[in-house]
């Protein structure tokens, strides 16, 4: 990997001694932008500033699934991530439907390019960013596909790059009176250290991956991801320590990391409209209206956020996809699910854990997802037991008709046991190597599929980071993209 990064320990020239006291924290939060609809630009660079529409459960030509995410000219049509593919038609019309010489149709420059979810390729280009992010900062949180948490107080720091205005004399390390932040209202007067190791991590994705990304960077968390949000897309917005809270004032308070829609309506209800509101609100008022988050959003509203940037825990599954035309036979549905067996039991012996749960998952159309699982009597590490397993919870849907398939194997453990002999397991189905552990169904229909079922997901996502995520998703605001989870 290129790129001249400093290694662990080093800063950047010019930034400072830590002295004594532990230096100002420096987080960088990276939100990729668009990230599939980039994706998809990155191979096909006759997308670049058109409208363009991923869908999950999308195929070509038709009208079901829904909108994975949608590029920012996309929006400008009101087209929203999440939002069904037959709504996000009637704003958006698909390219190939326009004809100028047809009265009837629609115009060309009021179309867009619509195309199906390619997770393979997204997770061939994310592992791109992923080396990056790793060769940058030793502590990272990977809280989904398109973002993550950087924590490079020790690659950089809040020092004003050339050693003026907000420095002492002699050590390098930031003064009392910190630059204001820079990136959202024009360039500051003085750039710090920060921002040109952020614009580095920035250049780099797009050098080497080949996809934009958003940064923000700040001393906390909560102000980081507030501020990768402030300049959209391509942005670069650094908030110093000492300008935090005067940057968050103004904000609505839907923007403080944290709150979501129904908080936010539950805020309004007490006459507090900004995160400067929501800072300096009775505390003991919100812990009545909100519980124990109200006095925490209350002060991440006033920049107070001393959480650590944690690197995110061990999958709960290991799962790959693939869909299909709704044409499929019983033999390309088998074959279908044997290859998919097989890449997801190599990936889980290629990071050592072992499994007691092996399922499918069967979408039919529309949109009708239904998974089904067999629980083992102990963790195994055994491929041909996956291929078997899911082969045969197929059987259920070889006469129906499905647009994609699916195989997971969940309930790892990835601690050194003997794996648990198959003896009980066996034993269950009467003879042979049976299946006769226990059966776990469920079964969603119509509007019951979200874009996140069945995607590899961290066990350990802070409850607000999972609400933003959600909430994001509803307002249709962000990517509101399936994640895919560990990056891999």
């Amino acid at each position: 990997m290129t790129g001249g990064t400093p290694a662990a320990g080093e800063t950047l020239p010019g930034a400072g001694d830590d002295g004594d006291d532990a230096p100002e924290r420096v987080v960088c939060h990276v939100d990729m932008d668009c990230f599939y609809a980039s994706c998809e630009r990155l191979r096909h660079p006759d997308l670049a500033g058109e409208p363009v529409v991923v869908g999950m459960g999308y195929e070509p030509g038709e009208s079901i699934g829904a909108v994975a995410t949608a590029s920012y000219e996309a929006r400008e049509f009101g087209v929203d991530s999440a939002m069904p593919i037959s709504k996000a038609l009637e704003l958006l019309p698909r390219r190939v439907d326009a004809a100028p010489d047809d009265p009837d149709a629609p115009d060309p420059e009021e179309t867009g390019r619509y195309l199906p979810v390619d997770l393979d390729f997204y997770e061939e280009v994310a592992s791109e960013v992923k080396g990056v992010l790793r060769d940058c900062a030793d502590t990272r949180r990977e809280v989904s596909i398109d973002e993550a948490y950087l924590d490079v107080t020790d690659r950089t720091s809040w020092a004003v790059a050339g050693g003026g205005g907000g420095t002492d004399d002699d050590d390098g390390d930031a003064g009392s009176e910190a630059p204001p932040p820079s990136g959202a209202a024009g360039p500051a007067e003085a750039r710090t250290l920060a921002e040109g190791y952020a614009r580095h991590v920035k250049d780099r994705i797009e050098r080497e991956a080949g996809v934009p990304a958003s940064v923000g960077v700040a001393p906390n968390m909560s102000a980081a991801k507030v501020a990768s949000d402030a300049d959209k897309p391509d942005g670069l917005v650094v908030v110093p320590p000492g300008s935090v809270a005067e940057f968050l004032a103004p904000l609505p308070t839907a923007d403080v990391h944290g709150v979501g829609p129904v908080t936010e309506e539950t805020l309004a209800e007490l006459g507090i409209e900004t995160a400067g509101d929501l800072a300096t609100a009775d505390r003991d008022r919100l812990a009545e209206a909100l519980g124990e988050r109200g006095p925490e959003l209350s002060r991440r509203a006033a920049g107070d956020d001393d959480r650590e940037v944690t690197p995110t825990g061990l999958p709960k599954s290991l799962s790959r996809e693939s869909a299909l035309p709704t044409t499929a036979d019983e033999s390309t549905k088998r074959e279908t699910v044997s290859a998919l067996a097989a890449d997801v039991a190599r990936r889980a012996r290629e990071r050592g854990c072992l499994y007691r749960t092996i399922g499918i998952k069967a979408v039919e159309p529309p949109f009708d997802v239904n998974t089904r699982a067999r629980s083992l009597p102990g963790p195994v590490d055994d491929p041909d037991l996956v291929e078997e397993v899911a082969l045969d919870l197929l059987g259920e849907f070889d006469d129906a008709r499905v647009r994609k398939l699916g195989v997971r194997v969940s309930k790892l453990d990835f601690a050194e046991t003997d794996q648990a002999t198959l003896g009980g397991f066996e034993a269950g189905d009467g003879g042979g190597r049976g299946h006769g552990g226990k059966r776990e169904t469920r079964s969603e229909g119509g509007d019951g599929g979200k874009l996140t079922d069945w995607v590899d997901g961290p066990p350990d996502r802070d409850s607000d980071e999972a609400g933003s995520s959600a909430d994001r998703e509803r307002r249709g605001t962000d990517e509101g993209q399936a994640s895919l989870g560990d990056w891999e």
